[in-house]
């Protein structure tokens, strides 16, 4: 039986009429190769792909904002994960939010999201995400407040432990921002992980609140 063609790009006059526009980033400890990101979003049907290395917790992406104003309504942005193009979740969500008042679409490769896909269900979504974040923003903001409030009250002593001192903090921070996991800082630092954690935390709700 002769084999039947099977063409790996649609045609031309198939192709959507909106934009799918991809983004690959690699952190900076190179975990997750940018290669296979970029192949990947490529075969997910995206015209182009903007990528860069930047660590998780960088705030500075010149690659993803270049992609987000490339997008008009109606044009979609693909990520392999939604971890790919966000800092944390409270980004994400007012990312995803802002993106769906523009009319844009978000897709994950791995199937996590697709708000074309979802079509009126997308700001039900979107919206049950935003205050399911928001809450947990505030539990985290009110449980570290009470932290820093008693470690002060008791000099620098929280439930027995010794206070960290600052130099470790400092590294502590350091490390994260150079795209370092929580594993990989409690290697270098020897701290618990449960040390690491409040103190990048702790951190965020300094420069938040």
């Amino acid at each position: 039986m002769e084999k039947k063609f099977i063409r790996e790009k649609p045609l031309f006059r198939d192709r959507p009429e909106y934009k799918c526009i991809g983004y690959a980033r690699q952190s900076t400890n190179k975990q997750i190769s940018i290669g296979a990101q970029v192949e990947e979003l490529k075969k997910a049907g995206c015209v182009v792909v903007f990528q860069e290395t930047v660590s998780s917790t960088d705030k500075a992406r010149p690659q993803f904002e270049a992609a987000l104003g490339t997008l008009e309504e109606g044009d979609e942005i693909v990520f392999t994960k939604l971890d790919r193009g966000f800092r944390n979740q409270r980004q994400c969500i007012n990312t995803l939010h802002d993106l769906q008042e523009r009319g844009i679409h978000v897709r994950t490769t791995d199937g996590m999201i697709n708000t074309r896909a979802l079509g009126k269900f997308a700001p039900i979504l979107i919206g049950l995400l935003s205050g399911i974040g928001e809450v947990e923003r505030q539990m985290v903001i009110e449980r570290t407040q009470e932290s820093i409030n008693h470690r002060r009250e008791t000099g620098g002593n929280l439930g027995g432990r010794p206070k960290t001192n600052d130099e470790k903090e400092g590294l502590v921070l350091r490390l994260r921002n150079e795209g370092c996991s929580y594993r990989s800082i409690r290697k270098q630092t020897g701290l618990a992980l449960s040390t690491i954690r409040r103190i990048i935390v702790e951190q965020d709700v300094v420069l938040e609140v």
